[in-house]
C-alpha cells in the first residue's frame, strides 16, 4: 500500500462525504461537498504522476487507481441524474460500460495480458468530469443559498437544454470509446467472456 494506492482509496472514501454533502439543505454543506469532490479528482492526477515518476505500478495500483474513478464519476452521474439534470437511461449505459469494463480489465491484469488504453478512452474520462463540474457549478449556482445574485446568462443552460446535450455527447463518447477498447483487445476480451461463461457454467467441461 504505497501513496499512490493510499491516494486511490482515499478517493474511495471521500466519495460518500461528498454525496452527503451534496444532498443536505444548506449552502455552506454543498460548497464543502464541491471542495471535496475537488480534492477526490486531484487525488487522481497526484497518483498517476507520483506512480510515474517513482517507478511504483503496482498490480494493486492498476486495479485500485481505475475502479476509484469509476465509484466517483458513478457516483456523482448517479447523484445529478437523481436531481433531475439528465435521464436516469445515460447514467445506466455510463455505469454499465465502466463496470463491464472494470471487470475486464481487472480480469487482464491479474492474468498477466497486455491491455491497450485507446485516446477515446482519456478523452472519455475527461470530458466525463469536465462534464461533472460544469453541472456541480451550476448546481452551487442556482442553490447555494448563500445570498449571491444569480447571473442572467444562467438561464440559457436550461433554456437550450446544454447539460442535456452535454450527457448525451458524454454518453455516445462512452460508447463509442468502449467499443473501440474492446476492439483493440478482442483477444483478452475472449478469454475474459470464456471465464464469465465457465463461472455461470461450472459443469460446462466440453468447452474449449
Amino acid at each position: 500500500m504505497n501513496l499512490p494506492n493510499q491516494l486511490s482509496l482515499l478517493r474511495i472514501l471521500l466519495t460518500p462525504v461528498f454525496v452527503f454533502l451534496l444532498f443536505m439543505d444548506s449552502g455552506i454543506a454543498r460548497l464543502l461537498s464541491f471542495a471535496v469532490f475537488s480534492l477526490a479528482s486531484m487525488t487522481d492526477w497526484y497518483d498517476g504522476y507520483i506512480a510515474r515518476k517513482t517507478g511504483k505500478v503496482t498490480i494493486t495500483g492498476q486495479f485500485l487507481d481505475p475502479l476509484a474513478d469509476k465509484i466517483l464519476v458513478s457516483s456523482s452521474l448517479i447523484c445529478f441524474s437523481v436531481m433531475n439534470y439528465f435521464p436516469a437511461w445515460m447514467v445506466l449505459v455510463i455505469v454499465t460500460r465502466d463496470l463491464f469494463m472494470t471487470g475486464f480489465r481487472s480480469y487482464a491484469i491479474l492474468k498477466g495480458r497486455p491491455v491497450k488504453t485507446n485516446r477515446f478512452a482519456r478523452w472519455k474520462t475527461f470530458i466525463q468530469v469536465i462534464a461533472i463540474y460544469f453541472i456541480f457549478l451550476y448546481h452551487l449556482l442556482v442553490h447555494s443559498r448563500l445570498g449571491v445574485s444569480i447571473p442572467p446568462w444562467l438561464s440559457w443552460i436550461p433554456g437550450y437544454n446544454l447539460i442535456f446535450m452535454m450527457m448525451y455527447f458524454v454518453t455516445l463518447l462512452t460508447v463509442f470509446s468502449g467499443i473501440v477498447y474492446l476492439w483493440e483487445n478482442r483477444r483478452s476480451l475472449s478469454y475474459f467472456l470464456l471465464a464469465i461463461r465457465r463461472a455461470l457454467l461450472p459443469s460446462d467441461t466440453g468447452m474449449p
